[in-house]
């Protein structure tokens, strides 16, 4: 739980992710596992397997939700940009750090333009949009030219404060629990496989991908030998959905359509047969590495399973209990048979 709370704590828009994925990377160099960079600047593990004709991979993102800087009004405040899928209302009120060209980081907040009751009549109606909310800095700027001498400029990348938090009962709660939840997942199977001194039935690789958000992270990277692809994402909860913060969510279909029915079922088995506690579920407004990774026409048996999280891309929350069963889950799946 705290090395996904030192996950979260790390800024990582889509675009912006070298800060993470070397904290990830010197992670893996301590457990002496090899690793490499793509060009897309995620990064790939390797465990060599009893079976290296026969490949699998494992797949989780490091990037989240973020914005870029749109505009600079001339009222000094910024008009932001989204990056990924979510809504503006979801971050109103939120901190957040704005990274310049240079490296140079300021804080801010996120706010309506209409934010104050005593001044905007319409305070509470106007509608969240790229028009109404802005960022105000925390410096003594109020014109374009005084932000500009900051070195802030359009394009500049801007990161939410996650406001991670351990509950005595269990519950953590943070923003971008999609998806480093599963990436502190991987690093610890990955690190109990390595203290264990356990070999692997295939070769097996561990993408850490860093465009997920945008709908491309994992599509790539993927060696010809491998015959099984696996998603570790978020299991999406709200109305009709059976997935909780409580077990581990196994994917039947997403918007990109059914993922492999051998390997749904396989899943399903191992999470049985270890008294493992599952759902079954169907997002209906979600894709993954693995859907993105079957559309590049990679020949591969896919599948996705994560931890369920509430609120997902907005005041997002789990539960140990959910982070422990995806972990063992993970942990019996990566020494089980190939399902082809």
């Amino acid at each position: 739980m705290k090395l996904i709370a030192d996950l979260v704590s790390i800024p990582s828009p889509t675009g912006n992710t070298k800060e993470v994925i070397t904290f990830v990377e010197k992670f893996l160099k301590e457990l002496e596992v090899d690793t490499y960079r793509n060009r897309k600047g995620g990064l790939i593990a390797t465990l060599k397997g009893q079976d290296s004709s026969k490949h699998r991979m494992l797949t989780a993102h490091v990037d989240t939700l973020g914005a870029m800087v749109k505009e600079v009004k001339a009222n000094g405040r910024l008009k932001i940009d989204l990056i990924g899928g979510f809504k503006y209302n979801s971050i109103e009120g939120e901190y957040c750090q704005i990274e310049t060209q240079n490296g140079k980081k300021y804080t801010g907040t996120i706010l309506m333009h209409q934010t104050s009751v005593h001044v905007y009549k319409d305070a509470g109606k106007a509608e969240r949009n790229q028009d109404n909310i802005e960022i105000r800095i925390d410096e003594k700027v109020h014109t374009a030219e005084e932000v500009r001498a900051l070195g802030i400029e359009v394009g500049d990348f801007v990161a939410f404060d996650p406001r991670v938090e351990l509950t005595p009962s269990g519950y953590l709660k943070s923003r971008h629990l999609d998806d480093k939840a599963s990436v502190g997942i991987v690093l610890q199977l990955i690190k109990q496989i390595k203290n264990k001194g356990i070999t692997l039935p295939y070769t097996t690789h561990f993408l850490i991908s860093n465009n997920e958000e945008i709908g491309y992270g994992g599509n790539s990277n993927i060696t010809p030998e491998t015959v099984e692809y696996l998603a570790v994402d978020m299991g999406a909860m709200g109305d009709g959905q059976s997935t909780d913060e409580y077990t581990v969510s196994i994917c039947a279909k997403d918007s990109s359509g059914p993922y492999h029915y051998e390997l749904r079922k396989h899943l399903v088995r191992l999470a049985e047969e270890n008294k493992i506690g599952y759902k079954l579920d169907i997002y209906p407004f979600y894709g993954s590495d693995a859907s993105a990774a079957i559309r590049s026409g990679h020949d591969i048996v896919h599948g996705l399973i994560g931890p369920g999280i509430d609120s997902s891309h907005a005041f997002e929350r789990t539960h140990v209990s959910s982070i422990e069963n995806t972990a063992k889950l993970l942990y019996y799946y990566v020494q089980s048979n190939l399902v082809i």
